[in-house]
Parts: structure tokens; C-alpha cells; sequence
């Protein structure tokens, strides 16, 4: 009695009284489903969709539930024909499309083969199944033939009719359609065999019937008896259906009692309430369809927005717009049908900006490099700047610095041609016509004019590279200001993250989007009008309440009263805009009008702006390193044909200087060790050192050939000169007039006076140029101590041949080399001696500790020079030791006393000490005739061995006496050796 859930109740037919019901066919008794509003398109609203039909307000609908076509069976209809091909895609969209199901991986592709061992295991059982199946028949057949003959042979057996009803009537499978069961039952075919009717046929067919109405009979029979045993029960049954009925029939009138009182109930209590819900339901998705038109009208004002933003420059609000309007789209309008080819459009606008930013980017720069450098230094329309720099790190366009520096070494070329043209267009000697060519005209210049050029290109370049500086600062800034505000987001989303379990409170402002979106599409205020005003409205509200909260959307609402178009008025936010509107992140930046936020997605990370920021210090050593190249240029265009090697120390020093000040300059502003104009200048240097040491070598090598050697007057400005370096002055002294003072015999150094030849008191005025050379420009410091070290070699090593080696008598003519040659040449070399260990401490002052290395040039020269000092001195006694030798070989022992060869012997000792006295020092006069008296100490021991005298205190001995008395007096009358201890008493030998 059960019936389903969803199927109409059943009434009672008032047309009868055998208890059947019929369901009801009025058709004022249906009732439709009223309309419900469409579900929210928000994917994350609920839909509203109900769970089941209601019992009491679905009883007597027909609902979706009654429906039996499903649809599968739809779509396989055999009735159509052909389906259309696009049933779905036209209602579903192009993105709906029949794909293959692609195999499972997991199932092995079953073929034939893989049943072939089963096939091959069962085919021999199958064989003799069919071959036993032959000749066995079927229990059924057998069962059929045995009731036959049963039939056919009970006619008389009274056992028939039990037998009969069982193994016929009583079968599972009865049925007359089946020929065998047919016969069985009515074996006709028994008594009508070949056709023919006989009297015989007809009297069985009469005791058939009879058999048939005695079955019968017997069935009736049975049939009584088995319903008087069970009457009782039957009855009982009867009575109980019958009370069964008349209980169904109550509780079929209670039920549609209580329907009827149910559906009273929700039509008085329920649909009042429901209704109410309903309309407030409907009104809210009214007022969120009203919310998504005018978002889609701010939508579809982007465009045109971002055209008027462009027109304007104002590139980063024209991004901020279109990245806003794209996620408007992806996140509250996705589906939208009239804005499909939107979000295409915005990307190619996004990319258009791209290019318009970066061509602007260069031709700002272009612009700011190469106009007037007499301009002030202020940045060239600082705001507009900004604004290109900050919408190029917002897209990522990080190599903005790479057009930057192209333009930056256009104008430094730029630079030198202007600085050229100009300096030329002042000389008149100079025909621009003929000679077309910068590097010609320069090296038509004067030194003068050149130097005033060069000075020229250097000062502008330090106004372009401060320039330069103040551009990149401007950058640098931006760069900073966008990592501190990635800073600050990043805090504030930890922020709202730890605050995150507390609840929103009421009258919460507009989320992000929609306040950007309404800002930027406001028309008749740029962005950054549009951000004050906000903050103006929020500063406003102070004294009502909830101030913090309805300022934004006062100023939004302003923003709509004050435009044109509703569609740039407030946009309703969504569910998934979680950031609040934060006003004035971008604020910091002035001019730049850029959005209230900064999409963090969008800005570079903290380690590219980092890099973006390194870049900039980089390209501004760039700088530096591209004004020493272009100056390099101008120096190298000059030193082309050599006119830089021809300079004189002064002019060169003067270059010197003046790259040396621009090199100092340019560190101080760029923070940068620039080498290539400081290397140029070096190799100048070294080819001025050259040619400068070349020509002083040649002088001197000039002077020591024509020098006699022999004692010349000392000027009193080279006593001057020696007076100053005694004073630690170790330059050249200016030439000031002075009254003429008469030369000096002696050179007085330190309370010792030299006797020096002219040769050397040049070589002093030498050594002490390039001890200036060295002041001036101390980047030459250690080249020029090689140099200075191989004059000083030259000059010992030709002074060394022209005495020593008697090379004067050539080159000079002189007859003889004298005592007194050697003796000025050795103190000559003594006061070169004098003055190494001063030139080599003014080096040293000049020289970092890592070159000290060069100064073992002085200590190898120091050496040589004492050694060739020895030699004089040793040349000297030689000559006494080769006069001894002869004069004492013809000595003999024999009156008159004092003997001939020692008087001759004084002779030349006073000949030498007289060509001695005036040129060497009082110790090195004794010391140099202590050993000559030893040389004759030697020859005189010799020859008294030879002659046989001895230490006897014979008339020999006391003649030889004599002799050495006399020696011993004149040697020690003469001038500075009275205290001279001859010691003559070694002449003799000792006794064994």
C-alpha cells in the first residue's frame, strides 16, 4: 500500500463504493511553482539551491522528481534522425568540446592472444562435451517422451490422473504453445492419424471427454475438500481484509484532514514570512545586479580613461587603471560576454604604454644630456622623471639604465665636438675648410690654445658628470622609496595577519579595487587630485561618528557628484578584495600620480630593486670612466704627432697638473678611480721621461767630453743651490735677480769644501730637475728614478774612462793624467756620494711602500761609486809605489848622507803633496800618504835585504838612519801630516 515520496496522494471516487482511487484530474486543482530569483554570479555566494521537493508545498505538483527521461536517453532518441552537431557548444560555449577518454595506464591492452593458452587448455574438454552431449539426450526431452507414453497408455490404468497432474500440470514450465506439452495434454493427433475420421476415433474422442469432465470432477472435488478443511481460516481472512479496508479508508480521511490543516498553516504562517524573505533576497540581488552594471559601466569607461591619462603622461595611473580593471574582470566580471575581447585589449594598451614609456624614457634623456651645460644644475623636469622611472620598475622594465647610458656617451662625444668647434671658431689661423677633421685642427693648435681647450673639455665635464649625478640621485630615490614601500606593505600584511581573528567592523570603507577603480576613472581630476581630495574627505570626518570609516566613500561619493559620467562614481567591492585602501603609499614621490597602493605582484622584488639600485652607482662610475675616455681621445689627438714629447718640463708639468685636478675632481663626484686618463697621461709621461732623460744624458755625455778636469770657480747660485738642499728644500730654486757676487774657489757643504770640476755642478742642477719633475708629477716617480739612476751610472762609468781610463788624452787632448786630475775626479765623485742618500729620501717620499723595491738602484750606485773612488786613490799610491820602485832599486849605502835617492824621493813626495793638499781633506790626505809611505816602507825593506844591511848598529845602519831621519822630517814638515806616524822602524827585519 506504500506508494513513492514524490507521487501524488490518492483520493477516494465518488463515483462508486468499491473502495478503488483514482487521482484527481481537475485542473483548478494545480498549482504552479512560483518564480524564484536567480542565484548570485559570485562564485563564492551561496546559490540557493533547495536539497528535495517539500512534502506540503509540493503535494499536489508535478515536480522534476516525476520525470522518468533522463538525459542520456534524450540525446539517444532514436526517433531523431541526426542530432544537431552543436547542441552543446551553442548553449555551452566554444570551450565545450568531445575529447577522447584517454586509456587508463593501469590496464594492460587485452587482445586475442592473451586467451590463447585458455583456448588451447579447454578445446579438448569441448571436443568431448559436444561428443557426449550427442549421445546422451537432454533431461528434458526424456522427461517429454516418458509423459507421452504415459499419457498415451493410462487411458486404462487408474494410476493416470495423479501421475498426469504431476509430471504435466504441476511442471514450472507448463505451457500448451509448446507442440510436445500440446500433444501430451490433448493427443489428438492419436485419433486423428493420416486424417481420416473413424467410428472408433469418434468413440475415443467421447471417453476423452468423459476422462477430461471426471478430471475435472476429481479437481472439484479436491478443491472442496481442501476448503472445508481451511474454512475457518478462510473466513477469518475474509473479515480481516474487510476491517482492513474500513481502517485504510479512516486514515485516508485523517491524513487529508491534516494536509488540508497543514497547507492552511502554510499559507497563513509560512508564505507571509517566505514572501518577506523572498523580496528581501530579490531586493539584495537587485542591488548586487544594480552594483555589477555600474561596475561594468566604470569598466567600460577604462578606455577612455586611460587615452585621457596618456594624453597627459600619466603613465602610471593609465597601468594602475588597467591592471585594476583586470582584476576586476578576472575576479568580479569573469564570464561577461559584452567583455570578452576586454582583457586582450587592455593587455596590448598595457604594452603600447610599455613602449611609450621606454621611448619617452629616451628621448627625456636625450634631452636632459644634451642641453646647455651653462644651464643650472637643477634636474630637468624632476616630477615627469619620477613619474617614467616609477612606471618602469612597476613593469619591470629594469635596463631603462641601458638607454640612459647609450645617450649618456652620445652626449660625451657630443661634448668634445662642441668644446673643439668652439675653441676653433676663436682661431683664425685655422681654415675649418680645408682642414675638416678634429684631431688636424688640434694639432694645428698652440700649445697654449690646446691646454685652454683641454681645460675647457674638463670643465664640462665635470658640469656634465654633476649633472649626471643629480639625474641618477633623482632615480636613486624612486628606487628606495619603492623598496621602503615593499617594506612597509610587507609589515602591514603581518599586521593584518596577526589581527586577522578579529571581525570587520560596520561601515567598513570600500575595499581596494573599487576605490582605485573609482579614482582612476574619474573624470575631470587626475589621480593624484583625486588621492587629495580623498584625504581631505577622510581628515573631514573627524566629528561624526564612525569617521575612520566613511571617509572613503564620502570622497567617492564626491568623486561621482562631481563627474559626468555615473559610470566613474563608487564600484561595489567584492568578497575576495581582502586589502582595505591605503591612501598615500605612493605619496612620497612628488609629481608622480600614481594609485593609492602598490600592487606588490607587480613591483620588482626587493633583490632586483637592490640590483636596480647597484645598477645606478655603476652606471654613474660609467660616467666617470666615459668623460676619462673622451679626454683620453683629446689628449691622444694632440700627442699623435709627438708634440706632446717636445714639451718643456714646465708645459708638461702644467698638463700634469691640470689632469691631476680633473682626476681629483672626478673622484670626489663619482666616488671613482678612473685609470684610462691617468694611464694616457702616464704614457706621456714615460715618453717625456724619456725624451727629458735622453737630452739630459746628452748634455752631460757633452760636458764630461769636453771636460779638462780641472778645478773650476763655484757660482754663488750653485752655492745657493747646495745651501738650499742642505735646507730640505730639494727643488730648483726661482730665478730672482740678485747682485753679481764673485764665484768661490771651493763648494762648501756641511763645513767641508769640495774642489769640483764645472761637469759636476751641472750634474747637481740635473739631478735636482728631475727631483722637480718627481714634485710635479709623482706618477712618473719610479721611472724617473731609473733614469735618474742610469745618469748618475753614466756619469761614474765616463768619468771612470776619461781619467782612469786616460780617455781625456783623446777626447779632451790633454797630455798627461796628473795627480791633481785624479784627485778632483775623486772628490767630484765624493760629492755625487754626498748627495745620493738625499735624492734617495726624496724618492722615498714619493714612492708607495710596495715600490721601495727600486730604491736598491741608489745602494748599487753608491757602491760603484765608492769603488771607483778606491780606484783613484790606489792609482794614486801606484804611481808613488811605480816611482819608489825605481828611484830605491839603484839605492846604495855610502856617504854623502843625506843620499841622492832619498832626496829625490822627498822631491816627489812634496810634488805630490803639493798637487794634493788644496783638493782632498785633511784625513784623506793622511790616509792617502800613510799608504804611499807604506808602499816605500816595502821597497826600501827590500832593498837593504838586498844589500845586506842590517839592525846592527854598523857603519851601514847608521848611514841608513840618516837617510830615513831625513825622510822622516821633510815628509812630516809639510802641511797637515806633522802628526803623521811614519813608524820607519819596520823597515828592517827581525831577527830569528
Amino acid at each position: 500500500m506504500a506508494s513513492h515520496s514524490s507521487s501524488p496522494v490518492p483520493h477516494p471516487s465518488s463515483g462508486g463504493s468499491e473502495g478503488i482511487f483514482r487521482k484527481d484530474r481537475d485542473p483548478s486543482s494545480r498549482h504552479y511553482r512560483p518564480i524564484h530569483s536567480l542565484p548570485d554570479v559570485c562564485p563564492k555566494e551561496p546559490t540557493g539551491k533547495e536539497l528535495g521537493p517539500s512534502v506540503v508545498a509540493d503535494q499536489h505538483r508535478w515536480t522534476v522528481y516525476n520525470s522518468k527521461v533522463n538525459l542520456p536517453a534524450a540525446l539517444n532518441d532514436p526517433r531523431l534522425a541526426k542530432r544537431e552537431s552543436d547542441f552543446f557548444t551553442k548553449s555551452w560555449g566554444l570551450d565545450f568540446a568531445e575529447t577522447e577518454v584517454m586509456p587508463s595506464f593501469y590496464l594492460p591492452n587485452i587482445t586475442k592472444e592473451h586467451f590463447g593458452p585458455y583456448l588451447q587448455e579447454t578445446a579438448q574438454r569441448e571436443k568431448i562435451h559436444e561428443r557426449c552431449k550427442n549421445i546422451c539426450p537432454n533431461k528434458d526431452e526424456l522427461d517429454a517422451v516418458s509423459t507421452a507414453h504415459i499419457f498415451c497408455s493410462g487411458f486404462q490404468n487408474e494410476y493416470l490422473p495423479n501421475v498426469w497432474l504431476k509430471q504435466i500440470f504441476m511442471k514450472p514450465d507448463f505451457a500448451l504453445d509448446d507442440p510436445t506439452t500440446f500433444n501430451a495434454v490433448l493427443p489428438w493427433s492419436h485419433f486423428n492419424s493420416a486424417g481420416r475420421k473413424s467410428s472408433r476415433d469418434m468413440a475415443s474422442s467421447r471417453l476423452l471427454q468423459e476422462k477430461l469432465s471426471h478430471y475435472l470432477d476429481v479437481v472439484e472435488v479436491s478443491i472442496a475438500r481442501q476448503i472445508s478443511l481451511r474454512s475457518e481460516a478462510f473466513f477469518h481472512a475474509m473479515s480481516s481484509q474487510h476491517e482492513l479496508q474500513d481502517r485504510l479508508t479512516e486514515t485516508a480521511r485523517a491524513v487529508t484532514v491534516l494536509r488540508g490543516r497543514t497547507a492552511a498553516i502554510e499559507r497563513i504562517m509560512c508564505e507571509g514570512p517566505l514572501r518577506a524573505l523572498r523580496q528581501a533576497l530579490t531586493r539584495s540581488n537587485c542591488a548586487r545586479l544594480h552594483n555589477k552594471l555600474k561596475l561594468m559601466a566604470a569598466v567600460h569607461q577604462s578606455q577612455p580613461t586611460v587615452q585621457l591619462l596618456l594624453s597627459t603622461s600619466e603613465f602610471v595611473g593609465a597601468l594602475e587603471l588597467i591592471a585594476t580593471t583586470k582584476e576586476v574582470l578576472q575576479q568580479e566580471l569573469q564570464g561577461i560576454h559584452s567583455f570578452r575581447h576586454l582583457g586582450s585589449q587592455l593587455c596590448e594598451m598595457e604594452k603600447l604604454i610599455d613602449k611609450m614609456m621606454v621611448e619617452d624614457f629616451s628621448m627625456y634623456s636625450r634631452s636632459d644630456l644634451s642641453r646647455s651645460l651653462e644651464d643650472d644644475g637643477q634636474v630637468m623636469e624632476k616630477d615627469r622623471l619620477e613619474s617614467l622611472v616609477f612606471g618602469l620598475l612597476r613593469q619591470r622594465k629594469l635596463d631603462f639604465l641601458d638607454i640612459y647610458s647609450d645617450e649618456m656617451i652620445l652626449a660625451a662625444k657630443s661634448i668634445v665636438t662642441q668644446s673643439v668647434v668652439d675653441s676653433v671658431s676663436q682661431i683664425e689661423e685655422i681654415d675649418t675648410d680645408i682642414v675638416t677633421k678634429l684631431a688636424d685642427q688640434m694639432r694645428l693648435m698652440t700649445f697654449p690654445q690646446w691646454f685652454e681647450l683641454l681645460k675647457s673639455v674638463f670643465e664640462n665635464f665635470i658640469l656634465f658628470l654633476k649633472r649626471i649625478k643629480a639625474t641618477l640621485s633623482v632615480v636613486r630615490n624612486v628606487v628606495l622609496e619603492a623598496l621602503d614601500s615593499n617594506q612597509k606593505s610587507r609589515l602591514l600584511e603581518r599586521a593584518a595577519a596577526a589581527a586577522g581573528g578579529l571581525a570587520e567592523a560596520p561601515g567598513t570603507p570600500l575595499n581596494q579595487g573599487e576605490a582605485e577603480l573609482a579614482y582612476l576613472t574619474h573624470e575631470g581630476l587626475f589621480i593624484s587630485d583625486a588621492l587629495n581630495d580623498a584625504q581631505l574627505n577622510l581628515g573631514a570626518g573627524g566629528g561624526q561618528e564612525q569617521s575612520s570609516t566613511v571617509g572613503p566613500r564620502q570622497a567617492l561619493s564626491r568623486l561621482d557628484g562631481c563627474g559626468s559620467d555615473s559610470a566613474s562614481g563608487t564600484t561595489e567591492s567584492s568578497s575576495s578584495r581582502e586589502h582595505a585602501l591605503q591612501p598615500g603609499v605612493a605619496t612620497g614621490i612628488s609629481g608622480v600620480a600614481v594609485a593609492c597602493c602598490i600592487n606588490e605582484d607587480m613591483m620588482p622584488s626587493d633583490l632586483e630593486l637592490g640590483r636596480v639600485a647597484n645598477n645606478i652607482q655603476e652606471l654613474l662610475y660609467t660616467a666617470s670612466d666615459v668623460s676619462h675616455d673622451r679626454c683620453v681621445k683629446v689628449l691622444m689627438a694632440r700627442a699623435k704627432d709627438g708634440s706632446l714629447e717636445r714639451l718643456s718640463s714646465a708645459e708638461f708639468v702644467f698638463l700634469s697638473q691640470a689632469v691631476e685636478g680633473f682626476v681629483r675632481d672626478t673622484e670626489e663626484l663619482c666616488c671613482r678611480r678612473s685609470v684610462s686618463l691617468r694611464g694616457a697621461l702616464q704614457s706621456q709621461a714615460n715618453r717625456f721621461v724619456h725624451r727629458f732623460h735622453e737630452e739630459r744624458k746628452t748634455k752631460l755625455s757633452l760636458l764630461l767630453d769636453n771636460e779638462r778636469w780641472k778645478q773650476a770657480e763655484v757660482p754663488a747660485e750653485f752655492q745657493d743651490l747646495v745651501n738650499s738642499i742642505a735646507d730640505g728644500r730639494i727643488t730648483l730654486p726661482e730665478r730672482k735677480p740678485q747682485e753679481e757676487r764673485k764665484p768661490s774657489d771651493y763648494l762648501h757643504i756641511d763645513g767641508q769644501k769640495y774642489a769640483v770640476v764645472g761637469t759636476v755642478l751641472l750634474l747637481i742642477r740635473i739631478f735636482l730637475e728631475y727631483c722637480q719633475c718627481v714634485n710635479d708629477i709623482p706618477s712618473i716617480s719610479t721611472d724617473m728614478l731609473t733614469r735618474l739612476s742610469d745618469l748618475l751610472k753614466h756619469f761614474n762609468s765616463r768619468s771612470c774612462q776619461l781619467v782612469l781610463g786616460a780617455g781625456a788624452l783623446q777626447v779632451v787632448g790633454l797630455k798627461t793624467i796628473t795627480t791633481k786630475n785624479l784627485a778632483l775626479a775623486s772628490r767630484c765623485l765624493q760629492l755625487v756620494v754626498h748627495y745620493i742618500p738625499v735624492i734617495r729620501a726624496h724618492f722615498e717620499t714619493k714612492l708607495t711602500p710596495k715600490q721601495y723595491s727600486v730604491l736598491r738602484h741608489f745602494d748599487h750606485i753608491t757602491k760603484d761609486y765608492n769603488d771607483h773612488i778606491a780606484e783613484i786613490s790606489a792609482k794614486l799610491v801606484s804611481i808613488m809605489d811605480s816611482m819608489f820602485e825605481k828611484v830605491l832599486s839603484k839605492y846604495e849605502v855610502k856617504a854623502p848622507m843625506p843620499s841622492a835617492c832619498f832626496r829625490n824621493v822627498c822631491k816627489q813626495m812634496a810634488k805630490m803633496h803639493e798637487a794634493l793638499y788644496e783638493l782632498l781633506p785633511e784625513e784623506q790626505a793622511q790616509m792617502l800618504f800613510l799608504r804611499i809611505n807604506a808602499s816605500l816602507k816595502i821597497h826600501l825593506k827590500r832593498q837593504l835585504a838586498r844589500l845586506g844591511v842590517h839592525h846592527d848598529g854598523g857603519p851601514q845602519h847608521g848611514l841608513v838612519t840618516v837617510d830615513v831621519a831625513f825622510y822622516t822630517e821633510n815628509v812630516q814638515s809639510l802641511r797637515t801630516l806633522e802628526k803623521l806616524d811614519l813608524n820607519m822602524a819596520e823597515i828592517w827585519e827581525q831577527k830569528r
